[in-house]
């Protein structure tokens, strides 16, 4: 079926009278169609269109509401050849505008549409960024435009441009305010990030601080990052090395779930897990002599006084033994090796030892469960630390025979609610009863400061660290001990109340 074009005036078809094709390189188009289901902002440019083609074409036999299939315009009333993309206005090809066979239509500038869309182009390659287009600026350009030398203006002319200014302008104005909201919420973005879990969240509240961090105070935080700085790794731009060190020692202090402190951070999991093991094998290195043994005199020089009266100046360490619960292995073998019978978990069990001021000066690798406190204290460094004549004290529920620490005099305290020593006489017992508080407090503070250590640790942090003899949960125990001798002790804060 042949093709006839509806213009005025315009004879083009695509067959001749015969039925034949003719050659001519043209194309037809439909009246657009009225969009009511695609937007309010859809329906309303496909509804202007449609009507601008009407009133374009000028024949009275149409209608908007009814526009027969079979009315057809062809390529040679646009300068492109076709339509233009209906939601593109400012195209010249947006409605037919050539060879109409009527004067009432002025013809559609397209040299200044052309070159107003290489400026548009333009300033989107010079601004990588939409949110910080100068509108201001494409507005006073436009402007300052000359008119073309090449465009007649008739009698229309004028009240034209001023009509296409005044909606240039409301446009530019709206663009112009969407912008500065964007920057606006871009900036507040920024901000908010910036104060979410850095310095400003803990500083000046040292409650806070003790409680997110088991530190005493901020000054204490902020020394310990101080002298971590020059050895945190700083690949990781995702976070600061404040929030590094704060969100390990929140892992610590508080046991908080990997997915929780990656939503705290605003980051993945993997970049908080691999952050927690890097951060802590850094604080292994540089804390670890925190925890160290002191010097026979240095121990006679401090001894809290309850102690020089009940034995002398000859106590050297209070000595005990406390498990962490892990996952269980994969392997049937290590599986066997850190079965407790007596938590009937699978745990390791750590040899810690405290000073009589309330200092660790001694852990222990991790032993599988159901290895004895006596061969723990037997294969540890422990035993080689001690001099002869020293006094080492054992809390109640400790499995170790005086001969094994080599004849050494070993206190004991049962939990029974009868404090008793191995002492010589029951005066002696009386003396020293009240210190069974402070071997119960010293034994229990690690655990108590820092909750990893009493939660369900992963079978993965068991295994040895590559080029290392220690495990990953080694290196935990030894950071939580050197954090809490950070601290001040619990023996000095019973003195203070006593």
């Amino acid at each position: 079926m042949g093709r006839t074009c509806c213009v005025v005036g315009c004879n083009v078809r695509s067959h001749d009278r015969r039925g034949i094709k003719l050659d001519s390189g043209l194309s037809f188009y439909c009246f657009p169609a009225w969009k009511q289901n695609e937007g309010s902002h859809v329906s309303d440019v496909t509804k202007r269109r449609r009507m601008a083609w009407i009133s374009a074409i000028r024949r009275a036999d149409i209608r908007f509401a009814n526009i027969p299939i079979s009315l057809k315009v062809c390529s040679r009333h646009f300068h492109s050849g076709k339509p233009a993309y209906e939601m593109l206005e400012c195209d010249p090809d947006w409605v037919p505008s050539l060879h109409l066979g009527h004067t009432e239509v002025k013809p559609t500038d397209s040299v200044r549409f052309n070159r107003r869309s290489k400026r548009h182009q333009a300033l989107k390659v010079n601004n990588a960024e939409p949110a910080t287009l100068d509108l201001a600026d494409q507005r006073s350009e436009i402007k300052a435009e000359p008119p073309d030398d090449d465009s007649q203006m008739d009698e229309a002319g004028p009240k034209d441009n001023t009509v296409e200014q005044q909606e240039c302008s409301f446009c530019s104005c709206r663009r112009a305010e969407i912008n500065r909201l964007l920057e606006e919420n871009r900036k507040l973005k920024e901000e908010l990030s910036q104060k979410k879990m850095e310095e400003d969240f803990l500083k000046d509240d040292d409650v806070k601080v003790t409680y997110y961090t088991g530190l005493s105070c901020f000054a204490v935080l902020m020394g310990v990052l101080t002298q971590l700085l020059p050895w945190l790794p700083q690949t990781r731009r995702k976070l600061s090395p404040f929030q590094m060190l704060l969100l390990t020692l929140m892992r610590l202090r508080l046991n908080l779930p990997v997915q929780h402190i990656a939503y705290l951070f605003s980051v993945d999991q993997k970049t908080v897990s691999s952050t927690f093991r890097d951060t802590i094998g850094t604080l292994f290195t540089h804390l670890k002599p925190l925890v160290h043994w002191p010097e026979r005199q240095c121990l006679q020089a401090t001894m809290p006084r309850q102690f020089v009266e009940a034995f002398g100046n000859r106590v050297a360490v209070i000595v005990d033994c406390f498990e962490v619960i892990i996952g269980r292995a994969s392997n049937l073998k290590a599986r066997a090796q850190t079965f407790s019978h007596n938590t009937n978990k699978h745990t390791l069990k750590y040899l810690i030892g405290i000073t009589p001021r309330g200092a660790i000066s001694f852990v222990s690798q991790g032993w599988g469960g159901p290895v004895s406190d006596e061969h723990v204290t037997e294969n540890s460094s422990l035993l080689n630390k001690l001099l002869p004549g020293d006094l080492v004290l054992a809390d109640h529920g400790f499995d170790i025979r005086e001969d094994s620490v080599g004849g050494l005099m070993c206190a004991e305290v049962r939990a029974s609610g009868q404090s008793r020593l191995n002492a010589k006489d029951v005066e002696e017992t009386r003396q020293i009863a009240h210190l069974r508080v402070h071997v119960e407090k010293l034994s229990g503070c690690v655990r108590t400061k820092y909750i990893i250590l009493n939660g369900n640790v992963p079978a993965s942090m068991v295994r040895p660290c590559q080029g290392e003899d220690v495990t990953f949960l080694d290196k935990i125990v030894s950071v939580c001990c050197a954090l809490t001798n950070m601290c001040p002790s619990v023996v000095m804060k019973l003195q203070t109340m006593t």
